[in-house]
């Protein structure tokens, strides 16, 4: 059976959302990790009346479009490019990006509604003034939580620029 290119559009299409899947698990691997390596550490200082205040703060100003685009942009921005390219899926580019989509919508999405989200509404119940005796233990299992989607999303962005990488060198090397 004779292979056919796919139309120059969905070549054209699929590339870009492959760069936008990139970018956008870029900029959440970004955002995990300044916080893990950060917020999360200048958190530790505070007692827990001031913590319960600015991580509910936190939590309440994190939900708005810009972020919930980013935060779930990157599935749908690999699936695209797997999409438009299911003939190319016995490719190395190809699942290394399907590995990196999964890694994101299982460690990052699946992960923080799991974990991360049930862990918010416990901060956001507390009263700073009569905080349950095992805040702590609550603060460090959130902290604990965010390492590991600062690694997830990291490795899904390696993958992804890995996956970006060998796509654009065979493209590059084809007669």
């Amino acid at each position: 059976m004779k292979h056919h290119p796919p139309h120059p559009f969905f070549s054209n299409l699929s590339l870009a959302s492959q760069t936008l899947a990139l970018f956008t698990m870029g900029i959440m691997a970004g955002f995990f990790w300044t916080y893990s390596i950060n917020v999360n550490l200048a958190m530790l200082e505070m007692d827990g009346p001031v913590y319960a205040i600015v991580q509910s703060a936190f939590n309440r100003n994190v939900r708005h479009p810009m972020f919930f685009a980013f935060f779930f942009g990157p599935v749908p921005l690999a699936l695209a490019p797997l999409l438009f390219s299911w003939p190319q899926r016995r490719r190395l580019w190809w699942v290394l990006l399907a590995v990196a989509g999964l890694a994101y919508a299982l460690g990052i999405v699946w992960f923080t509604r799991s974990v991360n989200l049930p862990l918010n509404a416990l901060t956001e119940a507390w009263s700073p003034s009569a905080l349950p005796l095992d805040w702590a233990h609550t603060r460090d299992a959130w902290n604990r939580a965010n390492d590991w989607r600062a690694g997830i999303s990291s490795a899904a962005f390696t993958l992804v620029a890995l996956s970006l990488g060998l796509r654009l060198h065979s493209s590059a090397t084809k007669p």
